[in-house]
């Protein structure tokens, strides 16, 4: 194939404050990538936008880097080998690598992981089989400890990580699985589609009622999307020795004035584990992962949506969406 000589991607162009707008992004032409040795060059098809991103747009101490202005964001992405100076890669290979929000990408083969379009849509290596529901599965099993006969409550339920979490708790022996999400119809996805137990839209009311009016006996696990009102509400509900998955705090990503459980104080007397996590701390899961969810999508025991848009340059409108709750299941763009 004829590749062209320039190439655009998304640059941060400023920090956000609060909710990012699109005046924070611009989309750039820049010299198609020169490829090393040791590199690939990637012709990206689908892009992740996930969560995490907006805490990388701040200049914050954090687990990861911050974006610098003026130069690409980065993400989760799967595309196609166009040329390749790494021997085991071949012009036509399908890679999953972090270098999305661009439309090709110079990648070090070590940080390309190739990836079977027939075995699964692209997208979903990126989702259901990537880094969301890898998350979802360390997160429910190794972090919180799940064990069956559990009563668990997942908020953000509706999203790339909950979604899953929800639904392995399920089909892992859970007496109960409760969801929040921010709309009756997603409520009605995790009831009707995803086989929850029980589902609540938080807008309808204080999270804590609602909560305690869809999980009467209390609960033992919560995963933790969303933080602030919702983890309250789960301190208030939790039996003892129950054991909170802390994956993030999307409540209060885009607000200058943090809400945190007032509550806290329950935890000595209920003897509650509250543990944060980052997913690639549990890399001794993969392999169970990938048979056990590949297995259950295989026999349509476990369902999942994505939310498309096609686009590079409708990537800053599909991440701002994804922080407004706008999607269902995993964000993607495609190119």
């Amino acid at each position: 194939m004829t590749l062209p000589n320039t190439a655009r991607e998304i640059h941060l162009a400023s920090r956000p404050e609060g909710f990012p707008t699109s005046d924070d992004f611009a989309l750039v032409e820049v010299p198609l990538p020169a490829v090393a040795d040791g590199q690939l060059l990637v012709r990206n098809l689908v892009m992740s936008v996930d969560p995490y991103m907006r805490g990388r747009m701040n200049l914050s101490k954090s687990y990861v880097a911050p974006y610098e202005i003026g130069e690409a964001l980065t993400g989760g992405a799967v595309g196609e080998v166009v040329a390749s100076n790494a021997p085991g890669f071949e012009v036509g290979d399908t890679v999953l690598h972090g270098l999305g929000w661009r439309e090709y990408a110079a990648v070090d083969a070590a940080d390309a992981t190739k990836v079977d379009p027939q075995a699964a849509p692209v997208g979903a290596y990126l989702g259901v089989l990537g880094m969301p529901g890898m998350t979802a599965y360390a997160g429910l099993l190794d972090v919180a400890a799940f064990k069956e006969g559990d009563v668990v409550f997942v908020s953000g339920a509706a999203g790339a990580v909950g979604q899953v979490a929800g639904q392995v708790a399920r089909l892992r022996g859970a007496k109960r699985v409760i969801g929040s999400a921010g709309s009756d119809a997603k409520v009605k996805y995790l009831v009707e589609e995803l086989g929850f137990d029980a589902a609540f839209n938080y807008k309808d009311g204080p999270v804590a009622e609602l909560l305690a009016a869809a999980a009467p006996d209390g609960i033992d696990v919560y995963y933790d999307n969303v933080g602030g009102e919702h983890l309250e509400a789960a301190i208030a509900s939790f039996n003892q020795f129950g054991r909170v998955a802390m994956c993030g705090s999307i409540s209060n990503y885009n607000t200058t004035d943090p809400v945190g459980p007032r509550n806290i104080g329950l935890a000595v007397g209920k003897r509650l584990s509250l543990r944060g996590f980052i997913v690639w701390d549990h890399e001794h899961l993969r392999e169970d992962f990938v048979r056990e969810v590949s297995g259950w999508i295989a026999s349509g025991e476990l369902r999942y949506q994505e939310t498309v848009t096609e686009g590079l340059d409708r990537a800053p409108e599909a991440f701002i969406g994804m922080l407004r709750g706008e999607n269902v299941g995993k964000a993607l763009v495609t190119l």
